[in-house]
């Protein structure tokens, strides 16, 4: 059995996914240390995985990231985009990597497993000559001459020549000054800077990335270590405790009336930015709103229920559309159930994966953060009347039904550990058919 080094960044987006692959390789044997933030002690816990503190690195709590991470604070647009990758992900790599260099100090293990964005383990990873496997929590960030750069949420299938300039201008010239810091970070850390970016980041053993071929834009220069593993998705919880209105969804079912679900998920929740306007909106029509925030709300029209927690396991088949700001999980658990979507992302990589989604043809994407109440409600209108949104939609559920996450993932990371010697770049020809 191999030993494992787990590793995450502090936020929710990154370690849920995590659970599900850690869950599988402790089951088959495996011994799992996962370093984290303290708040999701409990949880890797649950998992039989070991769980290894933050000691120099900074232990924070998603919950408030602003309070947290206090540079964030009135930063709003490309400003805040910066402010993100260089507080949450950039300045912490240091303090990382000398916790994770500690951990290796004290047991080698056979690989580390890190979300995308943990440079702290890419680090250690180079310095100790370890191989490691890179999961990722969002649509795919890697280079290509076939696709505009991300951050740009341009669709693909224009020129080359237009993807590599903008390329260029995007990722080198208006991120300089961010891939100057990962840059100096790196000489700090003991290794060449080197003249790549933050961007270019991505495990050269194994990477597996959490989704279908079909949400994501075709790159003729993918990586050969990349693998699609099918969205990682959280296992239903054992007798979820339900809303007392649980009932009006039967009645609403019963009456021919359309569920819709609103959802901001767990980093941008300020319910002025989605929730709100999606509830005025479409408090007027004959449909059933379903929003899930614990936030206090100005109102409630007639038509909405609201709860902290609702189990999507089990509102998702019963849902004719869904609106989201475009958290990575919550789209892929939508498209699992068949479900289309509105998108308004418009923070963090969310315009991205609102791209997406627009490009496969299983939803609209509002191309704003914070939607008028009217435009939300024309597009709600559009999913609900327009069924070539919900046969796409189901398309693709019958695609990801063919996948198991965990046990592809479990697979793949016992063939890295498993291999020869010269196993460290997985296989030169990508399988985007990895099935269970």
């Amino acid at each position: 059995m191999a030993d494992l080094l787990v590793a995450t960044v502090p936020l929710t987006g990154h370690v849920h996914p995590m659970l599900l692959v850690v869950h599988e390789l402790v089951a088959r044997g495996h011994a799992v240390r996962w370093y984290a933030a303290s708040k999701f002690a409990p949880a890797i816990a649950a998992t039989g995985a070991t769980f290894a503190a933050m000691r120099v690195a900074h232990d924070w709590d998603d919950r408030d990231v602003e309070a947290a991470l206090p540079a964030l604070r009135g930063r709003r647009g490309i400003a805040r985009v910066k402010a993100q990758l260089r507080e949450m992900f950039i300045r912490p790599m240091l303090g990382q990597l000398r916790d994770l260099e500690a951990l290796v100090d004290e047991r080698t293990p056979d690989a580390i497993l890190a979300d995308q964005a943990h440079l702290g383990a890419a680090l250690v990873a180079e310095k100790r000559g370890l191989p490691w496997a890179g999961l990722g929590i969002s649509a795919l960030v890697v280079p290509s001459v076939d696709t505009a750069p991300f951050g740009s949420a341009l669709p693909p299938g224009a020129s080359r020549t237009r993807n590599r300039i903008l390329n260029w201008l995007i990722l080198r010239a208006l991120f300089g000054d961010v891939n100057r810091l990962y840059r100096r970070l790196r000489g700090e850390a003991g290794l060449p800077p080197g003249a790549g970016t933050y961007f270019d980041v991505i495990s050269p053993d194994l990477y597996l990335q959490p989704t279908i071929p079909e949400l994501e834009y075709p790159r003729s220069d993918l990586p050969p270590q990349v693998r699609f593993i099918g969205p990682l998705v959280p296992r239903p919880r054992p007798s979820p405790q339900l809303p007392a209105w649980w009932e009006d969804l039967a009645a609403a079912e019963r009456d021919g009336v359309p569920i819709v679900l609103v959802t901001q998920g767990t980093l941008a929740i300020d319910p002025r930015e989605l929730i709100e306007p999606a509830l005025r909106g479409l408090a007027g029509e004959p449909v059933l709103v379903v929003a899930t925030t614990g936030a206090a709300l100005a109102a409630t029209p007639h038509n909405a229920r609201v709860a902290a927690y609702i189990p999507y396991e089990l509102l998702l088949p019963r849902t004719a559309a869904v609106v989201t700001n475009g958290g990575y999980g919550g789209v892929q658990m939508a498209l699992r159930h068949g479900v289309p979507l509105v998108v308004a992302g418009g923070s963090e990589e969310k315009p991205e994966i609102a791209a997406r989604v627009a490009w496969s043809g299983a939803g609209i994407d509002l191309r704003t953060g914070r939607p008028k109440p009217r435009a939300l409600a024309a597009a709600v209108k559009r999913i609900l009347s327009e069924p070539g949104f919900r046969a796409r939609a189901g398309e693709l559920a019958r695609e990801v039904a063919t996948y198991d996450a965990p046990r592809t993932s479990a697979d793949l990371i016992e063939g890295l550990v498993g291999g020869p010697s010269d196993h460290r770049r997985v296989e030169r020809q990508v399988d985007l058919a990895e099935r269970r």
